[in-house]
């Protein structure tokens, strides 16, 4: 019978400390940007009248301390076929959500980024194990690996419609977070990274880089939590506002802030949040700093 962990196999502290700290430092560094339209940042609450800037660090604070499990894991079932990994890594996952529910009395701030991050994590722990290089790229076909078969078997079978994201799987076919995860995150490596560091080299505030990114993202990505609140047209609305943003020039200077506010303020009065553009934001800063740093 095959073993499904690796017995006492695990990565060097230091190195499951370096890479989990960049996991923590990526959920601060969304939620502080500012002005997000439509989400949480030091400016308002977005669209959200259950949620503040206090809940997001609390929520931070209480995923911390998991992240460097979701890499031990990732090290110990590195014997395992890749699509067997998922069942290992839930148990993780829902113990970190429980945590997160804890410390913000219930409200969901980071669910969507708990399943990402415990993802990548996991992928940067096989990796290590496995004595391959930590890329970006590998870190997210790793994760896909992981998710092998996972839309199939929770969205088109087996869907009971208990989650937004099945439920707008069976009324407009978005795949949500599952289907970006199956896929290697190809909005964050095809799109929103190379945009990030592109910005970057061109000596761009780092800060107005990531709004742009954000941007970016949200011109692109079905993001589900736009369609659970508005439907389809909002998600059309959404995307084709933040097209016109970048095609006059996007977020490059302080003054262009003031479009970014006005797209807040839209969004707010159609009670509008694009929580899945900024998970995928999370992913985007957390490979960059992989890309720029080593342990």
């Amino acid at each position: 019978m095959m073993q499904t962990t690796l017995a006492r196999v695990e990565v060097p502290e230091t190195i499951a400390a370096h890479y989990s700290e960049l996991a923590f430092r990526a959920l601060l560094a969304e939620v502080n940007l500012t002005p997000k339209p439509g989400l949480v940042d030091r400016r308002n609450c977005g669209a959200h009248k259950d949620m503040a800037l206090k809940d997001f660090y609390r929520s931070a604070d209480a995923i911390r301390p998991w992240l460097p499990r979701f890499i031990q894991q990732g090290a110990r079932t590195a014997l395992l076929p890749a699509s067997d990994v998922l069942k290992d890594l839930r148990p993780i996952g829902m113990a970190c959500e429980s945590a997160m529910f804890r410390a913000t009395a219930g409200v969901n701030t980071h669910k969507g980024s708990i399943f990402s991050l415990g993802l990548l994590c996991a992928a940067i722990g096989r990796l290590h194990q496995q004595q391959r290089e930590v890329t970006p790229l590998a870190v997210c076909q790793t994760a896909a690996a992981f998710c092998h078969g996972l839309t199939q078997r929770e969205l088109r079978q087996n869907n009971h419609q208990q989650t937004a994201g099945q439920r707008l799987f069976c009324k407009v076919g978005l795949t949500g977070a599952r289907g970006e995860a199956e896929a290697g995150y190809p909005l964050v490596i095809n799109l929103a990274l190379p945009h990030y560091r592109s910005r970057l080299a061109q000596g761009s505030d780092p800060e107005l880089a990531l709004l742009d990114t954000l941007l970016l993202l949200m011109a692109h990505n079905g993001d589900t939590n736009i369609a659970s609140r508005g439907g389809v047209e909002a998600l059309n609305w959404l995307q084709d506002y933040a097209r016109n943003l970048l095609h006059n020039g996007g977020t490059h200077q302080p003054a262009d802030l003031h479009s970014l506010h006005v797209f807040d303020n839209a969004c707010i009065e159609r009670n509008l949040s694009p929580g899945g553009s900024a998970d995928l934001l999370i992913i985007t800063w957390f490979l960059a700093q992989i890309s720029q740093s080593h342990p």
